[in-house]
């Protein structure tokens, strides 16, 4: 695989040593273009007129297309949003609640996720349970059978919803998320999965995962190097047929020219009823552009590969250092890479004193640590650079 070439269409990654990639990934010259011209094309039509319709429709209907084919569902069920939250939220709302059904939370979830559960819980007289996976930290059998055990031991009758991300964005470990949604099939209350996929898009293979999730929520300004902006969600079957719209807009409607009062079904039945209004198009043909530069570093699986062994690589060295304890007891599943130091220095200051050598990671809050993602664009020298400037600690 040669990883110089799309290195060396990625300005961002041309005068640093850059590992946030969980954070934003950097943006390829050639998406850059696309974008670009996009833009130009919609003001050569005329940004609204007659002319300019069936191009944006054939913007979105492609990147509708693409996102789905990704996701292993059909079109239909994969509606365009601007960020993962937004993705998670404008359905997750929509739900049918009874007041007294229980959310159950991972201890692992992004913080706008959970604050949007709280404040769903406030509103609706619900109650919000913890399922605990963060003390996870082995490998990927014994991991997945800690999921199913924790989550036999925290649903309740009451149980209505399950929020568990694809991959941790902290520990980075793999849920079993098919294995979760067949479990959840099971219960007499059938509660919604939720699925935050801000770290697995882009980097794992995700198809089984997606399809099997009631709301599978995924950016692609993460690991798909993709502009900020713009992502998507694959709702099931499920949540098209008994979820509502939220933020209602004119994409949410069947008929967008009119304001019909007497209409009881006015909303799109397919997973547009969950898309809003007017957003920006030139950014699907950015996205659509690094997803196939992507594909030309080899399969999702192949590249998982190699970034498990540059992961890997990272951790070994980490892990042979006096003072630093990697989060994973085992090399990592992914290519997130937390660890702690033992030293005095708060891990913002060894993030912002690690920046002044050009090497960027950042640090968390929750569990306290430092976090490097590796990708299929990071070299060996880049990891050895790293784990030499950690060893001055």
């Amino acid at each position: 695989m040669d990883t110089n070439k799309l290195r060396s269409q990625c300005p961002a990654l041309l005068n640093k040593t850059y590992f946030n990639y969980g954070g934003q990934g950097p943006l390829p010259t050639p998406s850059l273009e696309a974008i670009q011209a996009s833009w130009r094309r919609i003001q050569e039509l005329g940004p609204f007129t007659t002319d300019v319709w069936p191009f944006i429709g054939a913007e979105v209907s492609s990147t509708r297309r693409r996102l789905a084919q990704l996701c292993g569902v059909a079109p239909h069920r994969l509606a365009l949003s601007e960020n993962v939250t937004s993705g998670c939220v404008l359905p997750l709302w929509g739900l049918p609640f009874d007041s007294g059904d229980r959310l159950l939370i991972s201890d692992c979830e992004h913080p706008g996720v959970v604050a949007a559960c709280v404040e769903l819980a406030r509103r609706e007289g619900l109650t919000i349970d913890t399922l605990p996976v963060k003390q996870l930290r082995g490998d990927q059998p014994s991991t997945d059978a800690g999921v199913m055990d924790a989550l036999e031991q925290s649903l309740t009758p009451r149980s209505r919803l399950v929020v568990l991300s694809h991959l941790l964005w902290n520990t980075g470990q793999i849920m079993p998320i098919p294995a979760v949604a067949e479990r959840l099939a099971q219960h007499p209350q059938a509660p919604y999965l939720l699925v935050d996929a801000a770290q697995s898009f882009g980097q794992i293979p995700v198809q089984d995962a997606a399809a099997a999730a009631d709301i599978y929520a995924f950016t692609g300004h993460k690991w798909a190097c993709g502009p900020e902006g713009l992502g998507g969600v694959a709702l099931s079957e499920r949540v098209l047929n008994e979820g509502q719209p939220t933020v209602i807009g004119w994409r949410s409607l069947q008929d967008e020219s009119k304001a019909d009062l007497s209409s009881s079904d006015p909303f799109h039945h397919d997973s547009r009823r969950f898309e809003v209004a007017t957003s920006c198009v030139p950014l699907m043909a950015g996205l659509r552009c690094s997803l196939e530069l992507l594909d030309q570093e080899g399969s999702a699986e192949t590249r998982l590969m190699r970034i498990r062994q540059l992961s890997g690589d990272l951790w070994s060295g980490l892990r042979e250092m006096p003072g630093v304890k990697p989060l994973m007891e085992v090399p990592p599943a992914s290519g997130l890479v937390s660890f702690q130091l033992s030293c005095d220095a708060a891990p913002a200051e060894v993030v912002q004193q690690l920046g002044q050598q050009g090497l960027w990671i950042r640090d968390l809050a929750d569990p306290s640590c430092l976090r490097a993602c590796t990708h299929v664009t990071t070299t060996e020298a880049e990891t050895e650079a790293l784990t030499t400037a950690i060893a001055r600690y």
